[in-house]
């Protein structure tokens, strides 16, 4: 069975996200910048309204989302950071009070089904010459494999997942064995 892996290249990752921007499929668009920066499962993402990432009232998107993960039941709060804010606010011409965020063109309040979330990154990652196995959860693994890359402890990427176990984290950063040896480089730098 193949793995799913994280995309380590920053300049792949951007070019995944402007893929449809430039195509001016902002709904795509916007289905890879939330998997990337928010590590939500495509479960979580595809359940996403706009009441839960937009505030009608002061006509602004929200700073974080709050939501029951599926899988786990759960509750998460989500940070939006720049790039998820800045996607979701292209895209607010779509928005509708209540209704589904990434919406079928079937319906607007039902959400593209699991498979198309694949078929529309895998599409972009085909069209764009990635190498390896890129999935919807290629998104939420590549969150955490850049958040370790720049420094944050792999604890806290552990709460972020809702991981149970470290061993679950380790498997989704991807850790290869470049990445031991490098450690095992830079050590002789400090000792």
């Amino acid at each position: 069975m193949a793995v799913t892996q994280p995309i380590r290249d920053k300049h792949q990752v951007r070019e995944l996200a402007a893929y449809y921007l430039k195509r001016g499929e902002i709904r795509n668009h916007v289905l890879i910048v939330m998997g990337v920066h928010t590590a939500l499962r495509v479960s979580d993402l595809l359940r996403l309204t706009w009441d839960d990432v937009y505030d009608f009232n002061r006509q602004r998107v929200r700073d974080s989302v709050t939501l029951t993960e599926k899988k786990t039941g759960k509750s998460q709060v989500v940070a939006l950071n720049g790039r998820a804010q800045a996607a979701l606010t292209l895209y607010v011409s779509a928005a509708r009070r209540g209704k589904i965020l990434i919406a079928s063109r079937k319906g607007s309040n039902k959400a593209i089904c699991r498979v198309q979330a694949y078929r529309v990154i895998r599409a972009a990652a085909e069209a764009l010459g990635f190498a390896g196995r890129v999935s919807c959860h290629s998104l939420r693994k590549t969150f955490g494999y850049h958040a370790w890359k720049s420094g944050v402890n792999p604890a806290v990427i552990m709460e972020i997942y809702n991981h149970s176990s470290f061993a679950v984290t380790r498997r989704y950063l991807g850790v290869t064995q470049d990445d031991k040896d490098k450690v095992y480089r830079q050590l002789a730098k400090f000792i």
